[in-house]
């Protein structure tokens, strides 16, 4: 019973779409009907209101935090578990059709729950992909590559399956981004 709890209680807070209830709040827009659609931070930014996009971001990082923070503690063997059903509960979360956000932001929470390291990482590489091409996607799909490299060399665990898996389902919320960066027509971000 207890698992069925967690996984229920994981999906749930990682599919509250903040993206979505703070434009709407705050703005009266349905963020699905602005820029690419998508209801995560970087679509958030385009509202052109910064401070939305800024607290989506923290909100999506905090649906994760709060969650795996807690199994960690108290019910370490679900962790993992727990980490993916947040994840899933972001991209497809059950209020919106399950039609969510592509998980990045939730993705750099559980990173930094099951390792603060890895979460510092991430950011790092993030940082220097995004100054160099300035396009938010790129910097995330080769931030969540970096992961389980990162983990393998110097870590050297078995976590590096459980960031393999989470690097493919990252791809695959990013595969129109990946076309469109192939056909070089993805769009920039302004993140100031």
């Amino acid at each position: 019973m207890k698992l069925e709890i967690i996984i229920f209680i994981s999906y749930l807070l990682g599919s509250i779409p903040f993206g979505f209830l703070l434009t709407k709040i705050f703005l009266n827009k349905d963020i699905r009907k602005i820029g690419s659609g998508n209801i995560g931070a970087t679509n958030a930014l385009r509202t052109g209101n910064k401070s939305l996009g800024y607290a989506t971001l923290i909100l999506d990082i905090l649906k994760a935090v709060i969650p795996v923070i807690f199994v960690k503690i108290y019910y370490s063997e679900f962790l993992y578990i727990s980490s993916l059903c947040v994840f899933l509960g972001h991209v497809f979360p059950i209020w919106l059709k399950f039609k969510g956000g592509k998980g990045v932001a939730t993705y750099v929470g559980i990173l930094c729950c099951i390792n603060i390291y890895l979460g510092i990482s991430f950011g790092i590489v993030w940082l220097i992909i995004f100054v160099m091409f300035k396009y938010s996607s790129l910097s995330s799909l080769l931030g969540t590559l970096s992961i389980p490299i990162i983990n393998y060399l110097i870590f050297n665990d078995d976590l590096v399956y459980f960031f393999i898996i989470m690097f493919i389902l990252i791809f695959y919320t990013h595969r129109e981004n990946i076309k469109r960066l192939l056909n070089r027509t993805e769009s920039k971000t302004k993140i100031y």
